[in-house]
């Protein structure tokens, strides 16, 4: 916790720079924002927590109408100066409750996750694939592609479309450069009018605040070009989805020193990896079916989740829980090199601290248990038949999210590493959520049905 003397220096360089408001910005069980915005003035109280909000007013924040009300804690180490409007100062925030860190806060609970790695001597990286896309909406409010010309069945890495947006993309790229995440690559991805943008990696706390600013700095720089930015896992059922892979690895607090990396000759599995990050992936396929309700928290989030789907071709997402080299039709996959895993299953509109807390509590069970992934999958598993997936022991990640629910709520290991309150706030709105879709009748259904009988 930063002195008042502190505070107040920061509060006279946010004014220095023109800041005449500042929000501290906490996400509900979603990962969607909320904050209250306070004048400048006020930072030092805003600093201590000031700002009070009703609990039962949001999505899963676990309280009742008769309950005390909870605050926000805004995390002064990440301070964003808004580019587009530099009035406003932006930082992440957590929740608190009667002067204590709130558990029922997804930061909170990736804080605590974090606080259990550093007891063993470790941190943990992360790196997250942004992957969006860019639409129009139309007048009945259906979603298009923007591009008139934009037909290709295969546009990926496409270097016109890629132009087509350009005046976004430079101004995305420009505001991650200057706001220092060192973006190293960018590309029009698979499906038409979408977009994945990388920027190095960083502990796991400081990159899911990132991918909470980047889906609010995508959107806005979409709206000032009269489009749609959409984090929507599969905004087109004949289309390639949105994923945010998550690349993770376990750092030594003292050293830095990256601890899954091996040199792929050291390594009897020729992965690149060491024996703590086998295991990692071990926790993690141990528990995937839980943790796919995290990695992909929505309805939309299991038609992605297909082999082929209305696709002409291979969906590239992962549907097993299984683990590989370079190999894209696992769940968990580790990139060329070495040195990292990835959760391919992972999605655009993941919560990234709820995905990340119990990824890392599946990882460090796999450390401290020294639990074995099993063999690595090298084959297109698409391809394999249910018996010959049988065979190896490879199981299907959850179909549906009535599926991933279920899952989620049948493994114990999830309230142990959420907290029961944390655990049945997700449980809450996700089955709703689900009853909800469940409940709609579709414009399929009409054109499926309604002269059929």
């Amino acid at each position: 916790m930063k002195t008042d003397e502190e505070i107040l220096a920061i509060q006279a360089d946010l004014k220095a720079r023109g800041v005449k408001y500042c929000v501290g910005a906490y996400v509900d069980i979603h990962g969607v924002q909320k904050g209250k915005f306070v004048p400048i003035d006020h930072f030092l109280h805003f600093a201590h927590g000031s700002e009070l909000y009703t609990g039962y007013a949001l999505d899963g924040l676990g309280q009742g109408p008769s309950d005390d009300e909870i605050s926000s804690v805004p995390d002064l180490d990440h301070i964003i100066q808004l580019p587009w409007q530099k009035e406003v100062a932006w930082m992440p925030a957590d929740n608190a409750f009667q002067g204590k860190p709130y558990e029922v806060n997804t930061r909170v609970a990736l804080k605590k996750q974090l606080a259990a790695a550093a007891e063993m001597g470790l941190g943990m990286n992360l790196g997250i694939e942004c992957e969006l896309f860019i639409l129009k909406q139309e007048e009945d409010g259906s979603l298009a592609i923007p591009n008139s010309d934009d037909n290709l069945t295969k546009a990926c890495y496409d270097v016109k479309r890629f132009m087509d947006r350009y005046e976004w993309i430079d101004k995305i790229s420009t505001t991650i450069n200057d706001l220092g995440w060192d973006l190293y690559s960018l590309d029009h991805e698979d499906a038409n009018s979408q977009f994945e943008f990388d920027f190095q990696y960083a502990d796991a706390l400081t990159m899911c605040d990132r991918f909470i600013f980047f889906r609010y700095m995508a959107k806005q720089y979409a709206a000032e070009e009269g489009l749609i930015a959409t984090f929507m896992p599969k905004p087109f059922a004949d289309k390639t989805g949105t994923g945010a892979h998550f690349n993770m690895s376990m750092f030594d607090l003292e050293s830095g020193e990256n601890l899954f990396k091996r040199d792929p000759a050291d390594d009897p599995r020729g992965l690149g990896i060491s024996e703590m990050a086998y295991h990692f992936v071990g926790g993690i396929l141990k528990h995937g079916p839980a943790l796919c309700a995290t990695f992909a928290p929505t309805v939309n989030s299991y038609k992605r989740l297909v082999r082929r789907g209305l696709m002409p071709y291979y969906s590239w997402a992962p549907v097993f829980n299984s683990f590989g080299r370079n190999n894209r039709t696992n769940s968990m996959r580790v990139p060329m090199g070495g040195g990292r895993v990835e959760s391919r299953n992972a999605d655009a509109a993941c919560n990234p601290y709820l995905a990340a807390a119990l990824a890392l509590a599946a990882g460090l069970e796999g450390i401290r248990e020294k639990i074995d992934p099993g063999q690595a999958q090298e084959d297109n598993l698409y391809e394999l038949s249910h018996e010959e997936l049988k065979e190896r022991g490879i199981s299907e990640l959850p179909q549906t999210l009535k599926e991933a629910v279920a899952a989620f709520a049948g493994d114990p290991f999830v309230e142990q590493a959420l907290g029961s309150e944390l655990r049945q706030e997700f449980i809450t709105y996700k089955s709703e959520e689900w009853l909800q879709y469940h409940q709609r009748v579709s414009q399929w259904e009409i054109e499926q049905y309604a002269r059929l009988y």
